[in-house]
């Protein structure tokens, strides 16, 4: 690993915070910051470390926070020195204070004690910090490397870990520090000037400690939940191995039901993504010579081992997105579903043979796969639609890169581990876990060996893609936005209307694209079924997913729940009125927000036009069937829409009339592996599952012959 010379290092740390408080280290550390930037008064240096100095930090971060809460207050310390103190990592992951800033000196060694190795060198120092909450962490071994990361600790609110790799030269023994009288009078003065030191030391010892997300916070992991999300491979999955990303940064998985870090996975860049593109094309032509019966073998063990380890699968998924046990254990099953369907299907990929019409020879089609493709999957479902678009991809024969959403990645990696293990020749699946999508993935769309995209997301993300994906005209795959509507009409089971309607908006907390996001109820049932709702919802019981007795989890972030308060805070200025639910305090860890019934609503509000992703139904009474369809097609999106009547005759006109690609008729659920997913305007291009799903995956080559 290279390694950075010290007097540079310190000389780009003291450019980069001019003003701002820097603790040292007493030792070369803070005789070399010294000796290149001269005593400042925002320098205070540690007597004695022994792995006090980032405790020290901490606390001048917390007396800081309350008067300057943008100002950085920044530690520079040793590895040596860190690995004696390395439990007030735990403690600054619990306090998450937003203005302190850890810059580790990694040199491998004490070099106080004549440079015996450090036991750092074989610690990840990242991924600890990650692991204990902090906002950020990376490693740096290059000077750009470390002018970035500091750039990038100015906009990161909450602690930042850098570890900095340097070279083990010997530090002069010349400099003299000053007397420790002198620093002890200085640590004095720091203390004095910290608006917060007194309450906090005069504050009752059972006074909780400040969070980021309140004051109670959960349990821990058990050991159970612990072994399931250790036993994920933490890295990238390029050509059938398992690597770091180039620059060693890291990727932090929040658990949203406390709001706490599972763990940290690599975070890749562009180098990481052109590497799995040519894994992934070096393996493409001998996975596609591969019998299709093969494929198929390969694809129903996978299913074999996802339905083995069901349970592991089912609580990863809980930990890393929210949605209760249940529904991920159900998830877990529709998941490998997929791998079972398309285990039979890829035996039935064929072509034709034909006359000519006009008798002058012999017709024959072929079908290929198209190639390496690129698939981008979401955070709601993180294991199914996984194996929704891979499952297809290799029965057709075709090698991949899968980039999965950055919040929920340990699912995606624990399925290339069992794949791998299933038997999927290496290259065929690449994983690559990033946090900055765009720039890692840009180059692959100017490289003309990528034939085909599949991407389920946002509508608007999703013609950025289509847009970049031009260059070279990709196959498109695109599962994109909806704005379900749910059809009551008065001649309808009631009771049953009102029990699907639940499936249909609470489903994964109501984060789906098929998620009922308008009920339309026709005037003269609208007050009953708005009540009957309401009683349901308020039933819901709200609280982590790993809680057997949970109906409802929690949102995926606070960005998520922001974004459905405001929209409910919309509604209500606009006049709308909470049957159920409506507020959360915003306080206690986890991202919850109660299920919510809105009636009274105005058409013009901004949610009757957007994309709930939360527990929110709000309810638009209808007077005739013209306004229902009306209403329910008037609006770019055409993803799926649900009907409750007991009308045949009306079921099948409003079926045809309307704009959707899929209708659930007196049923809240339309997801099935056998049946063609996908939507119509701006829900998007293609379809995934069924027979149609293996068809995106393959194209058609036509042979005339004479005869």
């Amino acid at each position: 690993m290279a390694a950075l010379d010290r007097v540079d290092v310190l000389r780009q740390i003291d450019a980069a915070f001019p003003e701002s408080p820097v603790i040292l280290t007493l030792g070369g550390t803070a005789r070399e910051m010294l000796a290149v930037a001269g005593r400042r008064p925002n320098h205070l240096v540690n007597l004695d470390a022994m792995g006090q100095t980032v405790g020290i930090g901490l606390g001048i971060a917390l007396g800081r926070a309350e008067g300057r809460p943008d100002e950085k207050v920044v530690v520079v310390e040793g590895d040596g020195s860190l690995l004696m103190g390395l439990s007030v990592l735990s403690t600054i992951g619990h306090l998450r204070p937003a203005n302190l800033v850890v810059l580790i000196l990694d040199n491998g060694v004490y070099l106080a004690t004549g440079g015996q190795p450090t036991a750092a060198a074989d610690m990840d120092m990242p991924a600890v910090a990650l692991a204990c909450g902090w906002a950020a962490a990376w490693t740096v071994t290059t000077a750009d490397e470390l002018t970035a990361a500091l750039v990038r600790t100015a906009a990161t609110l909450g602690p930042v870990l850098v570890r900095i790799m340097i070279s083990t030269r010997q530090i002069p023994t010349s400099f003299f520090l000053e007397d420790p009288v002198i620093l002890a009078e200085d640590f004095r003065r720091w203390l004095r000037a910290l608006p917060m030191v007194t309450p906090l030391l005069t504050s009752s010892p059972d006074t909780p400690a400040p969070t980021a997300h309140g004051t109670d916070r959960p349990p821990m992991l058990s050991e159970m939940e612990r072994r399931i999300v250790d036993a994920v491979p933490a890295q990238l999955f390029i050509g059938g191995r398992w690597q770091e990303s180039s620059a060693h940064t890291r990727l932090a998985v929040e658990d949203p039901a406390t709001a706490r870090t599972l763990t940290a996975v690599a975070d890749a860049g562009p180098t990481e993504a052109r590497a799995a593109l040519d894994a992934a094309v070096a393996a493409q032509d001998g996975f596609a010579a591969m019998p299709a019966r093969e494929r198929g073998e390969i694809l129903r063990r996978c299913f074999s081992l996802i339905r083995e380890r069901a349970d592991d699968f089912a609580c990863l998924i809980t930990l890393e997105m929210g949605k209760p046990l249940r529904e991920a254990s159900a998830e877990v099953a529709y998941a490998a579903e997929f791998f079972r369907w398309f285990a039979e299907e890829a035996v039935r990929v064929s072509g034709r043979w034909a006359s000519d019409p006009a008798g002058h020879g012999r017709l024959l089609t072929m079908r290929h796969p198209v190639g390496p493709c690129l698939l981008i999957t979401p955070w709601n479902f993180p294991l199914a639609m996984g194996t929704r678009k891979i499952g297809p991809a290799v029965a057709a024969g075709c090698a991949m890169v899968v980039k999965p959403a950055a919040q929920t990645p340990l699912s995606m990696l624990a399925l290339a581990a069992l794949m791998a293990e299933a038997g999927l020749p290496p290259g065929v699946l690449n994983v690559v876990t990033t946090s900055t999508p765009g720039p890692t993935l840009s180059g692959l769309f100017a490289d003309e060996r990528l034939r085909k995209l599949s991407f389920t997301g946002s509508t608007e993300i999703g013609k950025t893609l289509m847009a970049q994906a031009s260059t070279n005209l990709l196959r498109l795959s695109m599962e994109l936005g909806g704005n379900a509507p749910f059809l009551v009409f008065d001649d309808c089971d009631l009771d049953l209307a009102v029990d699907q309607a639940v499936v249909a908006k609470m489903r994964n907390m109501g984060q789906s694209c098929v998620a009922a996001n308008r009920f339309h109820v026709q005037r003269s049932v609208a007050e009953e079924f708005g009540r009957r709702l309401a009683d349901r919802m308020h039933a819901l019981r709200v609280g982590p997913g790993t809680d057997p007795t949970v109906d409802v989890g929690p949102l995926i972030d606070d960005t998520q729940r922001a974004k459905v308060r405001q929209l409910v805070a919309g509604a209500l200025a606009r006049g709308a009125t909470v049957a159920d639910g409506g507020t959360t305090t915003g306080d206690g860890p986890g991202y919850f927000f109660p299920p919510t019934v809105l009636t009274g609503l105005d058409t013009k509000a901004v949610m009757y036009r957007t994309e709930i992703f939360g527990p929110v139904a709000p309810i638009y009474p209808f007077d005739t069937e013209a306004d229902a369809l009306g209403a329910a097609n008037g609006t770019p999106y055409g993803l799926v829409a649900y009907v409750f009547t007991g009308d045949l005759a009306r079921a099948l006109r409003v079926v045809e009339s309307l704009q959707v690609g899929m209708v659930g008729l007196n049923k809240g659920m339309v997801s099935n592996a056998a049946a063609p997913f996908g939507g119509v305007k701006w829900s998007g291009l293609g379809r995934e599952g069924g027979p149609e799903g293996i068809e995106e995956y393959l194209t058609t080559k036509y042979v005339g012959i004479e005869a």
